[in-house]
């Protein structure tokens, strides 16, 4: 137990990221009443970048800043979305991913002011996305529409939207909506066999200090079993790509009901015509990932993400 004790959490100061950390400080209090919570809230080089995020780095850079802040001994805990930490290296030196939380919604979704599905949109409609996963399976699937890069928080797109001069409908993360309390703007949930999602989509990870072991202990109380076995073989598929934010890579791995892991991977080119596709089951989420990770390389994944 943690006694009297106060836990500093570090995060981003999105509405997103405050609601998250919020759910964080809520489970916390539900399993430890005397546990006093402390947000540090900050702005990240990510937040404050309008250009493409490859090149300022990758996704990186919406979590250093926290990390730093983190290593310095100024926040204990750290709340990231686990699609924004890096997948292509380790967590920084001294720090470790304690724990992932109970996962939420993977699917992508289609908002569209008039309620229009993305099947029935017209040719060159404009679909706000900068996610190169994305925009290479909208090619697949529908090549008559036109991705346009979006930058910003979900609030700020949506924003975006609805001042209906640059784009016709977005493509966001159910999760991220949900969190917000802005589920009323999705027009349509799309399967996650068509879109395969983001590696790590609808997760919450927990990272602290390596040498701080009460808050890993408190982190891993929160941690979910079955969320870090799907994370865990997402991630090490990515690792082994050497996936980055402009890499367009999708994994989506789960729990079958024999307590097999399934992992669905793919490779596209950005114009959709090279498609690597791979679908595999084990009990073990490195050695599911591995696999995947070595079949999709055997079809040729090194040269077309080069």
């Amino acid at each position: 137990m943690p006694g009297s004790r106060t836990l500093r959490i570090g995060t981003r100061n999105s509405p997103m990221a405050l609601a998250q950390v919020e759910r964080v400080r809520q489970l916390f209090a539900a399993r430890y009443p005397d546990l006093a919570v402390e947000v540090l809230s900050m702005t990240t080089s990510g937040d404050r970048w309008q250009g493409s995020l490859a090149a300022l780095g990758g996704k990186g850079a919406f979590t250093k800043e926290v990390d730093s802040a983190l290593l310095a001994g100024e926040v204990d805990l750290a709340v990231h979305c686990v699609k924004d930490v890096p997948g292509d290296r380790p967590a920084p030196a001294g720090t470790v991913l304690a724990s992932y939380l109970a996962r939420d919604d993977v699917r992508d979704c289609l908002v569209h002011p008039g309620g229009t599905r993305l099947e029935d949109l017209p040719a060159g409609a404009r679909i706000g996305t900068s996610a190169v996963r994305r925009v290479a399976q909208l090619a697949l699937h529908w090549p008559h529409l036109n991705p346009v890069p979006i930058r910003g928080n979900a609030n700020s797109r949506l924003a975006k939207l609805d001042a209906g001069e640059d784009y016709d409908a977005l493509i966001l993360a159910v999760a991220g909506l949900e969190r917000i309390g802005r589920q009323d703007r999705i027009t349509q949930v799309l399967d996650v066999d068509t879109i395969v999602p983001a590696v790590g989509s609808g997760t919450l990870v927990l990272q602290c200090r390596e040498d701080d072991p009460d808050t890993r202990d408190l982190a891993a109380s929160l941690g979910d079993q079955r969320t870090w076995q799907e994370t865990v073989a997402e991630r090490t598929m990515l690792h082994i790509l050497q996936g980055s934010c402009h890499s367009p890579i999708a994994g989506y791995a789960r729990t079958e009901p024999d307590g097999r892991i399934s992992l669905r991977a793919r490779v596209i080119s950005l114009d959709g015509k090279i498609v690597l596709d791979v679908h595999e089951w084990a009990t073990d989420p490195i050695t599911l990932g591995t696999s995947v990770a070595a079949a999709l390389l055997r079809q040729g994944a090194r040269d077309l993400l080069a």
